[in-house]
């Protein structure tokens, strides 16, 4: 932290998933060499462990950690014990402005705890729009509000400025910047790491690898029983194929996830890993098979397709760049597209090779600059 004095600017970031840490890693990094800012953390914790392995990584030392997570959490739970707990915080340390990142329900609750006490909010990765309100869920709903609480939006790419611009908010409080996620994506890929981790020795890799990650809320149920019955019968059909699933701890995906493919041929089911280690596993695999948000920046930075098993997503610009590919969650659709993907080399040529629209690695400097220039 930054020795305090009269001009130093007060930032507090609170961020409590492991993709808000990853994202967030590359500005509290910057944030760390400005003499004239003080840099504050706190955590909430809703996703402990996972947020703990990219804490330790991008070694950040919350001042503040308020372990809101408890087993088989509702939006409720969190909903309530962040805003509770969040207001002690900002009573204590009085910022002069607090960021947050993305579209996570605690996002949205710590911008109205801010609102409340009128301190300034920094919204990092502004301005995402789906236009289905339940598609995410519930995040769509919740980056729709946090921006008109916000006071600063750092836009990662020109459309999500004009879908801002669209809903009134003013123009002179909007900065495109480009994605952290990316920013994040370089700090770690020079890094070699051994893939000795439990659940991965019996992987083949001189097969093609199919890197699957699937854990959104409304995937829950059906969407996700058929997104396993999809990897089910791409490694029948495909006998050169191996698929990683690093199944989320949730127990609707897991409970989903283990009993529909659990002990398959070829589809290796293990615990979530840290970020480093995922990572180099999208640099080995052959394509992704999606429906994170996160991903659909960072892989085509490493000429890795995607598939996102979505009905709609909030990052149009990776399917216009031809880097990604919406594919829903119909059993058939899944299989028709990854089995193009494997088979049409003309095709993964053409999606491997799309520039990533999302960033150049330089988001967080970009936001820091507009925070020194306009809170000084």
């Amino acid at each position: 932290m930054a020795k305090l004095n009269k001009k130093n600017i007060k930032i507090l970031t609170i961020f409590g998933t492991r993709p808000e840490a990853i994202k967030l890693a590359p500005v509290l990094a910057q944030l760390k060499k400005e003499e004239s800012i003080k840099s504050i953390v706190c955590v909430t914790a809703q996703h402990r462990h996972m947020l703990d392995q990219v804490l330790k990584i991008f070694d950040i030392k919350p001042d503040f950690d308020l372990d809101v997570m408890t087993h088989d959490q509702t939006l409720e739970d969190i909903l309530s014990r962040v805003l509770l707990r969040v207001g002690k915080v900002l009573d204590i340390v009085k910022p002069d402005i607090v960021l947050v990142q993305g579209d996570t329900t605690s996002a949205l609750i710590i911008g109205l705890a801010c609102f409340f006490r009128k301190i300034k909010i920094g919204h990092v990765e502004a301005g995402l729009r789906s236009y289905d309100k339940y598609r995410p869920f519930p995040e769509e709903i919740n980056r729709r509000l946090l921006s008109h609480v916000a006071d600063f939006h750092f836009a990662p790419t020109k459309t999500a400025f004009h879908n801002l611009v669209k809903e009134n908010i003013d123009k002179n409080k909007i900065f495109v910047t480009g994605n952290t996620a990316v920013d994040a994506l370089v700090m770690t890929t020079g890094e070699k790491y051994k893939l000795n981790i439990k659940g991965l020795q019996r992987v083949d890799f001189k097969k093609r690898i199919i890197l699957v990650t699937a854990h959104r809320r409304e995937s829950f149920g059906e969407p996700l029983k058929n997104i396993c019955l999809a990897l089910k019968e791409i490694v029948n059909l495909k006998n050169d194929v191996e698929i990683i699933y690093p199944v989320h701890p949730n127990p609707n995906v897991r409970k989903t996830v283990e009993k529909t493919i659990g002990g398959v041929k070829r589809i290796h089911l293990i615990e979530p890993v840290e970020y480093e280690l995922f990572v180099h596993l999208m640099k080995k695999c052959y394509f992704v098979l999606t429906d994170s948000g996160g991903i659909q920046e960072e892989a085509p930075s490493l000429g890795k397709p995607v598939l996102v098993m979505r009905e709609k997503t909030e990052r149009p610009e990776g399917i216009k760049a031809g880097c990604s590919k919406l594919v829903g969650v119909d059993k058939n659709n899944i299989v028709k597209n990854a089995l193009a993907l494997l088979e049409n080399k003309k095709l993964y040529k053409k999606m491997a090779k799309s520039r990533n629209p999302y960033g150049d690695g330089k988001a967080a400097k970009r936001i820091v600059s507009v925070l020194k220039k306009k809170l000084r």
